[in-house]
């Protein structure tokens, strides 16, 4: 009989390699774990509970707030706050970071609760967003935690969608974990994710395109062209909702893309809840990433909400973009 391995068997056997481990990153992880998996099952039950629609808020993100927007979060940063191992937590949904209180607070946990939260009410793929740094020696305030994506010691994020996926790297490459909803526990089932090198699929707001620049329209111009050599055209597949696109091109390859343009110059999604987490998960997979053609993981945060145009996928995928880039 083949043994099946549990996340937290999986994060224990990780954290043995690192000679001076203190187990509170297990810890923490475990806390994620339990969290998403309450998540899932508010998730599942979302067309049967009062917890579709929208609570008449808006977040900082100038976005409507969902009833479940406000549930994941609290749920997060209740199961965070209560693990005694981090110090901060910055999400999409709170106004200011959260300050914890604590003599063993470690890390700095930057969280989006519910990606593509608009696809609630017509229940398609929604997702949950994590990024993990080291607190920083000192925090003085919100400035603090203005902390480079080539800085987080972990990443992950987690798809509820037909089965719940939980997807993460701590610098040694991605693994994938699914629920087994009869033992309510997380199995590897997907180790050692690598994207393909090419692929035959991009995603992007095509509505947008009179807003590109230039180059992004030759771009996308040249990928729909008939040209059986490269496997053109390449096929649209755009979810609304950044986890479900990245996470199809983990397991299949192919391109995501939320680039600049007219009206958000920086692109739309944010850089310490989604670009930073993503764009360390696609690279640990052997994919590239690249806004507006530097590295993400390099980019300085000058805020906490900031913004960053943003491609990433198969390596030779964003290589043919950047070609458009650079000869603009």
């Amino acid at each position: 009989m083949q043994k099946v391995t549990t996340l937290t068997e999986f994060i224990l056997t990780e954290e043995r390699k690192f000679e001076n481990a203190t187990g509170n990153f297990t810890l923490l992880l475990t806390n994620i774990e339990n969290a998403v998996k309450l998540i899932a099952s508010h998730v599942k039950k979302s067309g049967l509970s009062d917890i579709l629609g929208t609570t008449g808020e808006i977040n900082n993100s100038a976005e409507e707030v969902q009833k479940l927007d406000r549930l994941s979060n609290d749920i997060l940063v209740e199961s965070l706050t209560k693990s005694g191992h981090v110090a901060a937590i910055v999400t999409e949904e709170l106004e200011k970071p959260e300050f914890i209180k604590s003599e063993y607070g470690e890390y700095v946990v930057y969280i989006d609760p519910l990606d593509g939260s608009s696809n609630i009410d017509v229940n398609l793929n929604v997702g949950t967003i994590f990024s993990i740094h080291k607190k920083p020696q000192t925090i003085t305030g919100e400035e603090s935690l203005l902390l480079k994506g080539v800085d987080q010691v972990a990443a992950g994020y987690v798809v509820y969608g037909p089965s719940v996926m939980f997807v993460y790297s701590c610098g040694s490459g991605v693994n994938g974990f699914t629920l087994d909803p009869a033992v309510g526990t997380f199995l590897l089932s997907h180790p050692d994710m690598k994207i393909p090198e090419n692929g035959k699929t991009y995603a992007i707001n095509e509505s947008y395109y009179n807003r590109y620049p230039t180059y992004i329209k030759k771009y996308l111009d040249a990928i729909k062209q008939e040209d059986a050599a490269s496997g053109k055209p390449y096929s649209l597949r755009y979810a609304s909702a950044m986890i479900a696109d990245i996470h199809r091109v983990m397991i299949k390859g192919g391109i995501f893309l939320y680039p600049e343009n007219e009206k958000s110059p920086d692109g739309k999604l944010r850089l310490m809840y989604e670009v930073n987490p993503m764009s360390y998960l696609v690279k640990q997979a052997g994919g590239a990433a690249t806004s507006k053609g530097a590295d993400p993981l390099e980019i300085v945060p000058t805020g906490i909400d900031q913004r960053a145009a943003i491609v990433m996928g198969s390596k030779n995928l964003v290589a043919e973009f950047l070609s458009f880039k650079n000869t603009q």
